[in-house]
């Protein structure tokens, strides 16, 4: 699909400034994937040295920001239309399409072949692969073609926790699918909680988000299933011991209150409780990583002490 804007034509009604190339990077997203990333560097066992640590980080934000631009230039026509996006800079007219998505190739590029010349080429492959899934699978193939573009393309954002996993670790392992998992299957509630409060938004811009299509009934019973079905997976890093009692602890606590947030968005047809578990969600993945990572002080130590 074609994608053009006014902003395609030579005259831009401004000069793109350094925060909008930061901007075009989405740096609300890339700091949760960098978090996840680092939680995956920091449980896995063995060490690494701390400036390879920092590099494998920082590969991991800047193929983050890389994809962001990507997905800014390709959804520029959708963006000039959504209220919550038209003010990204390709729609508000303050950087041309081409440049955005110079930026985000050359940054999608560099940070694949840093990460694999000073790190190791499993953490880089890992790294391109959730990068080309989120740019061609997701924004360009899922995106406008089906309701169930997150539950599929949810999977490039589950990555960072393998990629950290692979920079210390060289490998993949059942303990790194784990995590994948969490983040995999928290997506489609995450994402859902957001689109019930938004569906207007993505009717005008013609995106077949699940509440477009299937209606927010149907929205709301799948979201539940996802959040029920997240429990055991959340529960699993004590089962395979990358996270000890004080994680199980809080995992237990902090779903069985991501799940009351999912039957009061059931229960009721105002968007506050939507928009509640949606800013809820966000909050749970961080703790969880958060208590994951202070669960394995060791692993800490160790990292420090290279």
């Amino acid at each position: 699909m074609e994608n053009t804007t006014t902003t395609d034509t030579a005259s831009l009604s401004g000069v793109a400034q350094v925060a909008d190339f930061w901007a075009l990077m989405k740096p609300g997203v890339m700091y949760l994937v960098v978090f996840t990333g680092f939680s995956g560097l920091m449980v896995a066992p063995g060490a690494i040295h701390p400036f390879l640590g920092i590099i494998a980080l920082f590969c991991i934000a800047i193929a983050s920001g890389g994809a962001g631009a990507i997905n800014m230039w390709y959804d520029r026509d959708i963006d000039a239309i959504m209220t919550r996006t038209k003010k990204r800079p390709i729609p508000a007219g303050r950087m041309a399409p081409d440049v955005a998505l110079s930026f985000g190739v050359i940054l999608s590029l560099f940070s694949v072949m840093i990460m694999g010349l000073a790190v190791n080429w499993t953490a880089a492959a890992l790294l391109a692969l959730a990068n080309g899934f989120y740019v061609f699978v997701y924004t360009m193939f899922l995106k406008r073609r089906t309701p169930q573009n997150i539950v599929i393309g949810g999977a490039a954002g589950a990555f960072p926790p393998m990629i950290g996993w692979a920079a210390v670790t060289g490998t993949v392992s059942i303990e790194s699918i784990v995590l994948f998992l969490i983040i995999f299957m928290w997506t489609p509630p995450h994402f859902w909680a957001l689109a019930l409060y938004k569906d207007g938004d993505y009717a005008a811009a013609k995106v077949p988000m699940l509440p477009v299509v299937s209606g927010r009934e149907n929205t709301k019973w799948q979201m539940l299933v996802y959040t029920i079905a997240l429990f055991p997976i959340v529960l699993a890093p004590v089962y395979f011991n990358v996270a000890g009692f004080l994680y199980g602890a809080v995992a237990l606590i902090a779903s069985s209150y991501f799940l009351w947030l999912n039957i009061k968005v059931l229960r009721s047809e105002e968007d506050r409780h939507a928009r509640k578990m949606f800013f809820y969600s966000i909050l749970y993945l961080f703790v969880l990583f958060a208590v994951l990572i202070i669960d394995r002080t060791p692993g800490i130590l160790s990292l420090i002490g290279g």
